[in-house]
């Protein structure tokens, strides 16, 4: 890796002569801004107002704008010059706990590196210094033109050092928080502590930036002429209606994807965290009437033997009706038939008789 800064590490009276090297790098897609008419660049160039020509990079300097727009010019000799013990090095001045540190201070990271053989021995000095006491130290260093805090800690057998903002870089967190007066119940927080518990733990290196792999897909379809993939349909956000009942499905659905029983719920049994929807016109006092409880399980059974019973005898008096009503049809027409058979046989009658 490339260092970027070349100095020392000045620890008392020893001096470690080290490089610094970027730590970290950056990942993201960038894009160049075009025309969209015809799809030109769009490009900036550096142009001198006074001679209103494009300059090079080797004709740019530094100044400092004054507050009346006078302009004091600074060259790198300068800044070279500054009287500044930190300017090529590494000046720790504390050892701390590490938790005196507050992660907002947190900048930029890197690793130094020993600069040659001679510099191995105070290195490693350091290094295990730092593992034994698990403190972190606090250096002073400048680093493109301004002087820096740094934190120093061990990461593996390499010391890393994280730039840090000053205390008073730091913003007071004034008129953030919420302005109302909000009271959490206990049981809520029971359960925001069951939903951390079911989330547990997660492995940072199984995490990855999913953005950036769907910004690639369609560049590449692009690239290729061909239609980029439709983004997937959202998932349906129901309608919070309390923060129990949002904590409560938040924890049954934790569970359900760790594979884990529904029913298992803070201390209490599965129909206490249920979140049930009662259809209209019925009252909440209906829902608690159909709580199972131990002696439910009996007035079922009587009840589903009374419905039984009632449900035969039903059947029974239809079948009885159903027969009455076949006789009473057969009644009605062997009488229809004796009836027409009758005045034929007077006709016949008298047709003899004539």
């Amino acid at each position: 890796m490339r260092s970027i800064w070349n100095g020392a590490i000045s620890f008392g009276l020893v001096s470690i002569p080290i490089k610094l090297v970027n730590a970290t790098e950056s990942h993201a897609i960038s894009f160049r801004q075009i025309h969209t008419e015809d799809g030109g660049r769009i490009r900036y160039r550096k142009v001198c107002e006074l001679e209103e020509r494009e300059v090079t990079q080797a004709e740019i300097g530094k100044a400092y704008e004054d507050a009346d727009g006078s302009i004091v010019p600074i060259t790198d000799e300068d800044l070279a010059h500054l009287p500044l013990p930190t300017a090529k090095t590494i000046d720790i001045v504390a050892f701390v706990p590490a938790d005196r540190i507050d992660p907002l201070q947190m900048e930029n990271a890197y690793y130094l590196a020993a600069s040659g053989a001679p510099a191995a021995k105070p290195y490693t000095l350091l290094r295990e210094a730092l593992k034994r006491s698990r403190k972190v130290a606090i250096a002073k260093f400048a680093l493109r033109g301004r002087e820096r805090l740094g934190m120093l800690r061990v990461v593996d057998d390499v010391i890393a050092m994280h730039g840090l903002l000053w205390p008073d870089e730091i913003r007071a967190p004034q008129g953030v928080a919420p302005d109302v007066d909000v009271t959490v119940r206990d049981k809520e927080l029971d359960l925001a502590d069951a939903l951390m518990d079911t989330l547990g733990e997660v492995d940072l290196q199984d995490l990855h930036d999913e953005y950036r792999e769907a910004l690639e897909e369609v560049i590449a379809a692009k690239a290729a002429g061909e239609a980029p993939p439709e983004a997937p349909e959202p998932a349906p956000g129901g309608k919070v209606l309390d923060l129990m009942a949002a904590l409560e499905n938040s924890v049954r659905a934790a569970r359900q994807s760790r594979g884990e029983e529904v029913g298992e719920e803070t201390g209490g049994p599965a129909e206490e965290a249920e979140v049930r929807h009662l259809p209209r016109g019925k009252r909440a006092g209906g829902a608690a009437k159909k709580a199972t409880t131990g002696k439910s399980a009996p007035a079922a059974k009587k009840t589903a033997a009374k419905k039984t019973s009632a449900a035969k005898k039903s059947t029974s008096k239809t079948a009885q009706s159903a027969q009455s009503s076949r006789s009473a049809k057969k009644t009605a027409s062997t009488t229809k038939s004796t009836t027409k058979k009758t005045p034929a046989k007077k006709t016949a009658s008298r047709k003899r008789t004539a």
